[in-house]
């Protein structure tokens, strides 16, 4: 089953853009309010490109918005690199195959590589927010397998 229905991808970019230009704006104004740790008003904007705080970053856009955001960009990432030997999920709003490699077997159904992320942590690779390596080393990641960095594909 599709990620995303055809008819819902004009929606899904539109949201995928919403939340790309909310996160652009919170990284531009972070370090003004103080948020995850801001510059505490001091006038240096050191704060808002931090690793920490980009990691932290979850631009308040509606559920829905986040949803086909998620669907639109898996939709994006499933066209970049198809294939049935990696599951992505990002849970609750979609889950892909992607790159070549073994297919699941038929009792199992799960591929030997899933990577699991959260939507917030997934948007912010996909737009460029932060970075694979980035997002792994704050603990925000999980992959079991051995293709298990998708850094070659991100941003998309």
């Amino acid at each position: 089953m599709a990620v995303i229905l055809r008819k819902d991808l004009e929606r899904g970019r539109a949201a995928y853009e919403q939340w790309g230009q909310a996160a652009r704006h919170a990284l531009a104004d972070g370090g003004e309010a103080g948020a995850n740790g801001g510059n505490g008003g001091n006038g240096e904007s050191g704060a808002s490109t931090s690793v920490a705080y980009r990691a932290s970053l979850d631009p308040e856009v509606p559920r829905s918005t986040q949803a086909m955001a998620v669907r639109y960009s898996l939709h994006l990432l499933e066209r970049k690199a198809p294939g049935p030997g990696v599951e992505v999920r990002v849970a609750p709003w979609g889950a892909v195959k992607i790159l070549d490699g073994p297919a699941s077997d038929p009792h199992n159904l799960t591929p030997p590589d899933v990577i699991e992320l959260e939507p917030n942590v997934w948007l912010r690779l996909a737009c460029g927010i932060t970075t694979w390596s980035e997002e792994r080393q704050a603990g925000h990641i999980s992959a079991v397998g051995e293709r298990d960095d998708l850094s070659e594909l991100l941003p998309l």
